[in-house]
């Protein structure tokens, strides 16, 4: 654990859901390490936002992208070296109002990455502007009188987007959100774990999540079942908030298409990336 320690100043809030996904981030990439992964072998692709200051955190191979472009990012990462374990953290704002249409793609084509998104339902980097998931009527710096817009439904629009693993985890269930995250890392396909992270400063969620999350104790194996635990909550009312992998399914990913050994088939990267004069 000692060594995945940087000597970059952390300059996140206090009590900020952002330190709990880190622990239970640097747990994840322990238990790879000592399952075989070489460290060099994982790649962490971030936004922009407090979310994605993440990769500053632990030393691992990054990569800071644009913001919104994170997943498009990790996708040419992994079809130009397919060995590598690609993580995406990115946050709600980003991932669903500026980059909705990488998400839905990369999750129709199943592409073998892994989508982390810290979910807290507004813009806090940039002190609390609404964003596509924030609930109905919350009062920030750019909806003063309410948001008016209903909220995304993140797991339902993952489905719906025919992402073959969805999951969501909270930020102060570290050891919960650890295990979520290695079987979303070792998930061979489009990955994509919700972790609801608590914003103090701007839209303070914690007692909230406290007495309403609860784990779910098996996974769901089909899309009806996995329907009825996400429509649970809808991201306005009351309700209970499921917490555990809702939906798990193997089929053909994109980098396996792409790469297979056939004539026919065969798809030579390094052409691709060539550049014509």
């Amino acid at each position: 654990m000692k060594e995945l320690e940087t000597n970059c100043v952390n300059t996140w809030c206090p009590g900020c859901g952002n330190f709990g996904i880190l622990m239970a981030l640097k747990k994840t990439v322990e238990e790879l390490i000592n399952n075989g992964t070489p460290r060099e072998k994982i790649v962490l692709v971030s936004d922009i936002g407090c979310n994605s200051k993440i990769v500053d955190y632990i030393n691992v191979n990054s990569f800071y992208s644009l913001h919104g472009r994170p997943i498009a990012t990790a996708e040419g990462i992994k079809m130009a070296n397919p060995e590598l374990k690609v993580i995406v953290f990115t946050g709600d704002g980003g991932t669903f109002n500026e980059g909705a249409s990488h998400f839905i793609h990369a999750a129709r084509r199943n592409a073998d990455i892994s989508v982390f998104l810290h979910n807290n339902r507004l813009f806090a980097l940039t002190t609390g502007q609404f964003t596509a998931v924030s609930p109905k009527g919350l009062k920030g710096k750019s909806t003063p009188e309410g948001n008016v817009e209903e909220p995304f439904n993140l797991p339902e629009l993952a489905m719906t987007a025919k992402a073959s693993f969805i999951a969501r985890g909270y930020s102060a269930k570290a050891d919960h959100l650890k295990s979520l995250m290695v079987e979303a890392i070792n998930h061979k396909g489009f990955s994509f774990l919700e972790i609801l992270q608590p914003c103090p400063s701007f839209f303070n969620t914690i007692n909230d999540y406290n007495e309403r999350t609860y784990e779910i104790t098996n996974n769901a194996d089909s899309k009806d079942k996995a329907l009825e635990l996400i429509s649970e909550w809808n991201y306005n009312g009351e309700g209970k908030i499921p917490l555990g992998v809702f939906y798990k399914k193997d089929r053909y990913n994109y980098e396996e298409a792409i790469n297979k050994d056939t004539d026919d088939n065969k798809v030579d990267i390094n052409k691709c990336l060539e550049i014509h004069l």
